[in-house]
């Protein structure tokens, strides 16, 4: 299975724009917030794995 790392560049209403930071790809992702976790904001690191997101804790 695959894993990667984001981090929630911005949100605009419904939509919320994720960077890798897991170093391989560049492109901003768009991704719909009901996918996301309820409690993300801008800066929010998440987990992707198993076909979910999940905060990352730090």
């Amino acid at each position: 299975m695959y894993t990667f790392r984001y981090v929630v560049e911005s949100i605009d209403g419904d939509y919320a724009n994720l960077k890798r930071i897991d170093g391989e790809d560049e492109d901003v992702k768009l991704v719909a917030r009901a996918l996301l976790p309820p409690e993300i904001a801008e800066g929010t690191k998440l987990l992707y794995e198993m076909m979910q997101y999940s905060v990352i804790e730090e």
